[in-house]
């Protein structure tokens, strides 16, 4: 019985290896409505399993198809991201064939040159590669692929776009510090935060900006991205963001520094915090890092106090 199963399968993959082969070859075909159904055909194919992906990808597609992406028919081109797309999910190995190819540096510039649903296969295709490895996750970082995912993020107004943006940008941020640093100096994070707690942003869009802020968060070390978040953060967040202070300012003199400077020290005695949970022992940590007196300077109402101190000094006078 194993052995006429394994028969069936070959005899299915052959099947589809020449339907494959055929299809393979009609993508260099000029008509561009055929080479929409072809397209269409193969990530339809793609998707279900690697060994599909496999078998498409070994029809030496690449690097062919990626002229395509800048094809002057936009369901051409739509169609054949939508395909590198459902070929990168699969494996770290598949998606490192793309980028040997040079098929993470045409998908970027195929999401910078466009815009609104035909972007948005180009987008997830680089949060899958992304999501992988952290190989994979830098060589997107590398190509400028968090630039144009952070210009996406901003200037798409359809809101699950924008949480595509989102849930890629966690991709490529969440690895290392490294890469927390690359996507934090986007300036992506502001703009994470916005969709987290805009008022009309989909359940979909606030579930992906904030888990994406996490993920980046966890990671990243680079303080002067974290600051704008200590103002405008929710305590949700605002616990990843002085969790993170609390990690890098007692190892670094120069930063403590600045973090007065800037007023982070000002507001962190702002944050009203549980007694006991684990925002206050970031908070506890990060006063430790400072002379008791600093810390009390810029408690909130010590200028008031000091005040109510000079309105009830005694002058000493003198004869």
């Amino acid at each position: 019985l194993q052995e006429e199963q394994e028969d069936q399968s070959s005899g299915i993959n052959a099947e589809y290896g020449g339907a494959i082969a055929h299809l393979a070859n009609l993508t260099l075909n000029p008509d561009a409505k055929l080479k929409r159904q072809v397209f269409s055909a193969l990530s339809q194919i793609s998707k279900h399993s690697v060994e599909l992906a496999e078998m498409v990808v070994e029809a030496e597609i690449f690097p062919n198809i990626l002229t395509c992406l800048k094809d002057s028919d936009e369901y051409v081109k739509k169609n054949c991201a939508t395909l590198i797309r459902e070929i990168a999910k699969h494996t770290p190995e598949l998606a490192q064939l793309i980028v040997n190819a040079g098929g993470v540096a045409a998908v970027i510039d195929y999401v910078g040159d466009s815009a609104g649903n035909v972007r948005l296969p180009g987008i997830m295709m680089l949060g899958y590669v992304a999501a992988h490895s952290e190989n994979l996750a830098m060589a997107v970082i590398v190509s400028k692929g968090v630039v144009q995912l952070a210009i996406a993020l901003q200037e798409e107004q359809e809101d699950h776009i924008q949480a595509a943006a989102a849930w890629a940008l966690g991709q490529a941020g969440r690895h290392t510090p490294e890469h927390a640093k690359a996507v934090a100096q986007a300036n992506v994070l502001p703009t994470l935060l916005q969709c987290y707690l805009r008022a009309g942003s989909s359940e979909d869009l606030q579930t992906k900006a904030k888990k994406a802020l996490k993920n980046i968060l966890q990671k990243c070390v680079h303080l002067p991205a974290l600051e704008p978040l200590l103002h405008d953060a929710p305590p949700n967040i605002l616990k990843h963001v002085v969790a993170q202070f609390s990690k890098v300012l007692p190892h670094d003199a120069k930063a403590r520094r600045l973090f007065v400077t800037s007023g982070g020290l000002k507001k962190v005695q702002e944050i009203k915090a549980e007694p006991g949970s684990a925002l206050m022992e970031y908070i506890n940590i990060i006063n430790g890092c400072y002379p008791e007196e600093i810390v009390r300077y810029y408690s909130p109402g010590y200028s008031e106090r000091l005040l109510e101190r000079i309105d009830n000094h005694m002058p000493i006078m003198t004869n």
